[in-house]
């Protein structure tokens, strides 16, 4: 959604907010006007549009809400509930008291509440400039290999074409190819983090999903890069609907397996479990690999691996970042453990029903 869009949407919400509270206010004191023992007394009235009004200051964006909704229960006050009923009464006793505390109800909420979604919104977006400061170290760390090897092969082939055999040419050339589709996966990775942030508001688009067809397709991708790994698959007995945006759910799996064959360490069997537990649907992604330390699996979904633990670009590389943002963006959650055979498990969950968190 654009942002005139959201700035709408948000509108519409305090308007309705606004319109929702007064009008329950008002309801709730013509229905207790007609019980006999309250009816004599009318210092409900009061009580009840300024708690209508300090709950509009409150879920309600900035100052003129609460304000508005403060005037607005002044008037519906002196014109359903003082003498004479149904008609307006400026000079009753007390009057400005009663708007003069009423304005100050509103303020006082509203720059509380203003207040806080400030620091909300502060908090937000120092952890958006983590994740950007995050993702940024992951394209320099995980561009840089590719582009290296390209870099030298391309040397090679230009200084010394002529002293190599046709079959070093053509390593060198598969080579090339190669990680320039390594990068081509990685510019595909950062558009996603892009679209799932910016052009959607951080959500993404859900419709009802067979989980087994989603896993044939990444397996069916992974096998065209890496035949030579074998991957066993398995799915729940009987078929259930979980919703997902496919494409996404299927780009994780695609990079949790090649993750585990580029960073894992002699992987030669990757299993692939998809399961239902309670309200979510489970997926994992087992290698038989070489795994990590346990200080390692602390700290595998930080931006950096600790000094001395190995490789870090299975901690920080960038698909990683991009199944976590895809996840997020499902309302998911997603961690990793080791293997009982001795390698990696990483695994993730989607909501089976409702929003995304």
């Amino acid at each position: 959604m654009t942002e005139p869009g959201r700035r709408a949407a948000r509108t519409l919400r305090d308007l309705g907010l606004t319109a929702g509270m007064l009008a329950a206010a008002a309801g709730l004191c013509f229905l207790l006007g007609q019980v006999d023992h309250v009816a004599h007394s009318d210092a409900y009235v009061s009580m009840l549009f300024i708690l209508a009004v300090f709950l509009t200051a409150r879920f309600t964006s900035g100052y003129a809400w609460g304000i508005g909704a403060a005037l607005v229960s002044v008037l519906l006050v002196n014109f359903f509930f003082t003498y004479p009923y149904f008609a307006f009464n400026f000079l009753l006793p007390g009057y400005p008291i009663t708007v003069a505390c009423m304005l100050a109800v509103s303020l006082l909420t509203s720059a509380m509440t203003t207040r806080i979604k400030q620091v909300e919104q502060l908090r937000g977006e120092a952890a958006r400039e983590k994740m950007r400061g995050n993702l940024l170290r992951a394209v320099s760390h995980d561009f840089r290999t590719p582009l290296t090897a390209i870099m030298g092969a391309n040397s090679t082939l230009a200084e010394s074409s002529a002293q190599l055999t046709p079959e070093e040419r053509a390593r060198l050339h598969r080579n090339i190819a190669e990680d320039a589709q390594w990068l081509l996966r990685m510019v595909e990775n950062l558009l996603t983090v892009t679209r799932i942030r910016e052009e959607t508001g951080g959500g993404v688009e859900k419709t009802p999903q067979l989980p087994e067809e989603v896993v044939a397709e990444a397996v069916d991708k992974f096998h065209r890069h890496y035949p030579e790994r074998e991957v066993t698959v398995s799915v729940p007995e009987t078929a259930e609907l979980c919703p997902m945006d496919p494409m996404l759910v299927e780009q994780v799996l695609l990079n949790l397996m090649e993750n585990a064959v580029i960073h894992g360490g002699a992987v030669r069997r990757i299993a692939l479990t998809v399961s239902a537990a309670a309200d979510e649907m489970r997926f994992c992604v087992e290698d038989d690999g070489g795994g990590v330390s346990r200080e390692q699996l602390r700290h595998f979904f930080e931006d950096r691996a600790p000094a001395g633990t190995g490789d870090g670009r299975r901690n920080m590389g960038i698909g990683l970042s991009v199944c976590q943002a895809i996840v997020a963006a499902h309302g998911g959650r997603m961690w990793a453990e080791h293997a009982q055979g001795g390698g990696l498990a990483v695994s993730f969950a989607l909501p089976m029903k409702g929003e995304e968190a």
